[in-house]
């Protein structure tokens, strides 16, 4: 009972921060379950199954909204469901003990990623340029995704995403949804090949359904959170949490003195909190920002 409620917890986590974000769900599922000793091949089949239900919900509400490019679903979609099957293959026939401190460095590089793209990428506000993607660009992007996803439990939004609003060639809302959409095809292929190359037995049906309830509940607080809590801010706490997690793992695998590992995990909170004020002052949002804020205010009124 007390593993069923951590994975419904991580679950709710999880779906906070990619309802949140657009993306996350992977990432961050995978990072709290690699933290709590599940071996990277079955942390990744349980956040596959259970998304199976979760991206085929999203996908049918982008559909539904209009919110798909057709064009360029396929393009994405079925290299990365190849790749996918792939990785699960690759990740079953892995020792644990070998292949954990390599996901966890992916992470790691994942939630920096999050970071620099949400805070310290500038955003430019310019109009997105008529054009349609070339399918040299969009096959291998999609392979590489999602092999990715496959071998680290996440990574499809994180790796397209970006990718695709850099291009600028679409409008945002259908870079996620063509994203979201074509990663239920993904999801199915992986989920596939974890129950060929891990087998049933491997899988606890169980913390699958935990997992997946967890993030069922948690959609509609991440709608609300969304509105809420700016998305630099949220994308500061998620990164920060990916990249502790992980380095707990890879920390744990590569120093032996305790005292040591304490004393690095120690630095990497304080640069954790230091970056979340950063954030806020740099957004006008510190306390001592206030008078600042008042001034400017004024101004715009005068």
């Amino acid at each position: 009972m007390r593993k069923l409620t951590i994975f419904a917890l991580v679950g709710f986590l999880a779906q906070l921060i990619d309802g949140s974000l657009g993306m996350g769900f992977g990432a961050t599922s995978s990072s709290l379950l690699l933290t709590f000793g599940v071996a990277p091949a079955i942390a990744s089949a349980t956040i596959h199954f259970s998304e199976v239900a979760t991206t085929a919900a999203s996908g049918l509400s982008h559909l539904k909204f209009k919110n798909v490019d057709k064009s360029i679903i396929l393009k994405l979609a079925l290299p990365g469901a190849i790749t996918g099957f792939i990785g699960a293959g690759v990740l079953s026939n892995l020792h644990s003990d070998f292949i954990k401190p390599f996901i966890a460095l992916f992470l790691l590089s994942m939630g920096i990623y999050i970071i620099y793209q949400f805070v310290f990428k500038k955003q430019q506000n310019q109009q997105v340029k008529d054009g349609r993607f070339s399918a040299l660009l969009l096959v291998p992007q999609g392979a590489i995704a999602g092999f990715l996803d496959a071998i680290g439990g996440g990574g499809w939004g994180p790796v397209n995403t970006p990718l695709l609003l850099s291009r600028n060639k679409i409008e945002p809302r259908y870079v996620i949804g063509t994203v979201s959409a074509s990663e239920f095809f993904v999801t199915i292929s992986t989920s596939l090949g974890f129950i060929i190359f891990l087998g049933w037995s491997q899988i606890n049906i169980l913390l699958v359904v935990a997992l997946a309830f967890g993030g069922v509940v948690a959609a509609p607080f991440s709608a609300w959170l969304v509105k809420t809590l700016p998305v630099y801010v949220l994308a500061v706490l998620v990164g920060g949490l990916i990249i502790f997690t992980n380095s707990s793992v890879l920390l744990g695998t590569l120093i032996s003195s305790e005292a040591t590992v304490n004393i690095i995990k120690g630095v990497i909170i304080l640069a954790w909190l230091g970056l979340v004020l950063f954030t806020l002052y740099q957004h006008n949002k510190f306390p001592f920002n206030i008078q600042n804020q008042k001034s400017k205010e004024v101004d715009q009124i005068n």
